[in-house]
């Protein structure tokens, strides 16, 4: 084989381009180690961060040159030195925008301490529930106040409040102020016959008192349920009359020959059954309430608890008035007992006689007991009193006002 043969097969063309007609060579594969791979991974995230770095400040600053320039309320929290009515360090500052009040207090070490309050409600805001206001709501009458009780081995006692708020106000029952003709009915014994009971709570208008007998049964309950229907309620305790022990008044009954501790007791046994009433009033009592010595610490005590007597007017020998007058007790008498004859008429016509009464004094009084006969006649003749001025009232409304703080 001559030269140039052997140079055609070996492919050495000294006349071609270098690298042209030539056999592809093999590739040498290439291995590398883990330790490079993860150098390398390492710097494309580093070099990544930082470009992601770079772009972020730039949207940033574009951001901020467009944003609104900030309210001046949040001009003056943020920066407090280009603000010259800044108060000085440890003053509030209060966002006047806000649902509430927002306080920032600024300390020496110049760090904000912010505080949060309600702000107060004006007209046009929501309405809020005073259960503490002088004639209680109706959706809370039920309940007592708390702050009005306190608790005793007779059970819970009233008393006046911290604030000076008496049971007699926070029970009391509202009524329009007008100075017209008024009158109170107060309807007792009710306790002792539970189909009795009810049915006056029922029947009768809410603005006639009920007065609870101390011997009764399920007072609380009664309680419950009459002030729910809107009425006021007194509590009626038994006092020794004239010719007891063959008229006896029942268990609990105040007498002038105990002592004024014995006295005390069972009148604050009486006042435990129950809660949420304005007053006591007397049951029978003849005797008692005409005894200035045996009655004066009975009247204090009343007094000294926030709450009113009621005198039924059936004992012309009564002290009741000078003494609760000297102690400054909210106290009234009746004017008549409606239902000395137990019939529908006669009952009618004793309550004509008590509006005659008011429209002469002004106001009037009239006691009845809760038989079916003088729930019937009470409302109907209620119901007729409004269309001729007549305001019906809780005895709270006429009960001593002179003697009111």
């Amino acid at each position: 084989m001559g030269r140039d043969d052997a140079e055609l097969n070996l492919g050495t063309d000294l006349h071609a381009p270098l690298g042209q007609n030539r056999p592809a060579a093999r590739q040498k594969s290439r291995r590398f180690s883990p330790a490079v791979i993860l150098a390398s991974v390492a710097v494309l995230v580093v070099l990544g961060l930082s470009v992601y770095a770079m772009r972020g400040d730039e949207a940033l600053k574009q951001v901020a040159s467009n944003a609104p320039a900030s309210p001046p309320e949040a001009a003056q929290a943020l920066r407090p030195e280009q603000n010259p009515a800044q108060p000085s360090a440890g003053m509030p500052l209060s966002n006047p925008n806000s649902g509430a009040n927002v306080q920032r207090t600024m300390t020496d070490d110049g760090s904000v301490v912010t505080k949060y309050t309600p702000r107060a409600r004006g007209e046009s805001g929501p309405v809020l529930l005073d259960t503490q206001r002088i004639g209680q709501d109706p959706r809370v009458a039920a309940q007592p106040n708390e702050a009005l009780l306190e608790d005793s081995a007779n059970g819970r006692l009233p008393i006046v409040g911290p604030d000076g708020r008496r049971p007699m106000d926070q029970y009391a029952r509202p009524w329009s102020g007008a100075r017209g003709t008024r009158i109170a009915i107060v309807v007792g014994g009710l306790g002792l016959s539970q189909t009795g009971t009810q049915y006056a709570i029922r029947e009768l208008p809410q603005a006639v008192t009920l007065a609870f007998a101390a011997s009764g049964n399920s007072l609380q309950r009664w309680m419950q349920e009459a002030r729910r229907n809107g009425h006021e309620i007194l509590v009626q305790v038994p006092f020794e009359p004239f010719d007891y022990p063959a008229n006896d008044p029942g268990p609990g009954t105040l007498l002038t020959k105990a002592s004024a501790k014995e006295n005390l007791g069972r009148l604050h046994e009486a006042m435990g059954k129950i809660t949420n009433y304005t007053g006591i009033m007397n049951y029978l009592g003849g005797r008692y309430l005409s005894d200035a010595n045996a009655l004066e610490p009975v009247l204090r005590d009343i007094s000294r608890r926030g709450l009113l007597f009621l005198d039924d007017g059936t004992s012309a020998q009564s002290k009741t008035g000078p003494i609760a007058k000297a102690i400054e007790l909210p106290h009234a008498f009746a004017d008549l007992t409606l239902d000395g004859q137990l019939q529908s008429d006669a009952i009618l016509k004793k309550l004509d006689e008590l509006e005659r009464i008011a429209n002469r004094k002004g106001t009037a009084i009239g006691v009845a007991s809760a038989f079916d006969e003088s729930i019937h006649a009470i409302r109907k003749w209620s119901e007729e009193a409004g269309q001729r001025g007549i305001e019906i009232v809780g005895i709270s409304a006429l009960a001593g006002e002179s003697a009111k703080p």
